[in-house]
């Protein structure tokens, strides 16, 4: 088989967006870097960024998850701005929109008008909540919907405040990973029946899906509810972050029994005189000693000493070193697109590999530009 460079196992998938944060353009960079034609649904630039909140200063350039993406200005306050938004959708794959529940309704670009026009489009609609319960309209934060679905609680030592993990679990994780993933089973099934239906991404459903594993835990008795107690939540000394003599950190993952072994052979020969690390009691202990070695020696000589062995010792990288990382570069994880790091696409298809990363947005087309374009086999962004 025969890779087609660029192309995207998405290529001819073409999707509709209104403008939006958190998830929602995450998505459409996903959706893109596969091949998908995006085009994002933007409000007229005197006012964007007063009635939304786009006030991060970002041009369209740095704005790394518009990467791939068009864009077209539209007043959606407007009628005729409905109307063409419509014109657009007669021949889309996908909706989406990331406002609150009934916004989309009453400016008439609901369900039922969309799903009226295009029987077969697949309607997105991503939020915070979801679109029922209780709390479906309110506003919040990544922090918030991580913090709702219980994950939050996880993360943190026993007695200290918990940490959250920038905006990667409730944004991206929970809302844009899986909100991908939904909206693509969605277009499958269409492709088989013919109609598209509604699908409903919510940030907290996302985080708590991503729990799966832990709750059967928590049932077999294996995982607490106090936090920093357990084997993975650097409750254990063997998993856990350590600093180095250079003020820098490695991480430690010495979970299994043979890595273990391999992790003390690397702190050093005396070692063996350790306390049990299966009894919990030693943990204390054990946690003061591999502070104390590892504070003997840089982040740097960790690594040279560790590599190469199963002993899971990492170095902490921020993300010009992670860049510039012999693994990640042999992989591609990051492009330098213009000085500017760009993640890779991931996964990665064989045969249909992602789009090279780095297309810039295309500001300004209008909507005949982009059913111009869709009317033929060119890519939105060539």
């Amino acid at each position: 088989m025969t890779a087609r460079d660029g192309v995207g196992a998405l290529a001819g998938v073409r999707v509709v967006v209104l403008e939006g944060l958190g998830p929602t353009p995450f998505i459409s960079m996903l959706l893109s870097d596969m091949g998908a034609g995006v085009v994002r649904v933007a409000r007229p630039r005197h006012r964007s960024a007063r009635e939304i909140g786009q006030t991060t200063g970002l041009s369209p350039e740095r704005d790394v998850v518009n990467r791939g993406t068009s864009s077209v200005e539209v007043d959606l306050k407007d009628p005729a701005g409905i109307e063409s938004v419509l014109r657009l959708l007669d021949s889309a794959d996908i909706f989406m929109e990331g406002y609150r529940p009934g916004v989309v309704e009453r400016l008439g670009l609901g369900p039922d008008v969309v799903l009226d026009h295009n029987p077969a489009i697949v309607f997105a609609r991503i939020t915070g909540y979801g679109q029922s319960g209780r709390l479906a309209k309110s506003v919040g934060h990544d922090i918030n919907y991580v913090a709702q679905s219980g994950v939050l609680h996880t993360m943190g030592h026993p007695d200290a405040r918990p940490r959250p993990a920038v905006n990667y679990l409730g944004d991206y994780a929970g809302g844009g990973a899986l909100g991908a993933f939904g909206i693509v089973c969605a277009v499958l099934e269409a492709t088989r029946s013919g109609q598209g239906q509604v699908v409903d991404v919510s940030m907290v459903d996302g985080a708590a899906l991503l729990t799966a594993r832990m709750q059967g835990l928590r049932a077999a008795g294996l995982f607490s509810d106090e936090p920093g107690t357990n084997h993975i939540d650097n409750g254990a000394p063997f998993y856990d972050t350590y600093r180095c003599a250079d003020g820098r950190f490695v991480a430690v993952g010495a979970l299994e029994a043979d890595f273990y072994r391999a992790f003390l052979a690397g702190l050093g020969s005396d070692t063996a005189a350790w306390p049990d690390r299966d009894d919990e009691e030693n943990w204390p202990q054990l946690r003061t000693l591999i502070e104390d070695r590892i504070g003997t020696r840089s982040m740097a000589e960790w690594t040279e000493i560790f590599d190469g062995t199963d002993a899971c010792v990492t170095p902490v990288l921020n993300f010009p070193e992670a860049a510039r990382d012999a693994h990640n570069v042999e992989r591609g994880v990051y492009v330098d697109v213009d000085g500017i790091l760009h993640p890779a696409p991931s996964p990665r298809l064989h045969r249909t590999p992602a789009r090279r990363p780095g297309l810039s947005a295309r500001e300004g087309a209008t909507v005949d530009d982009v059913l111009t374009t869709w009317s033929t086999p060119a890519d939105l962004t060539s």
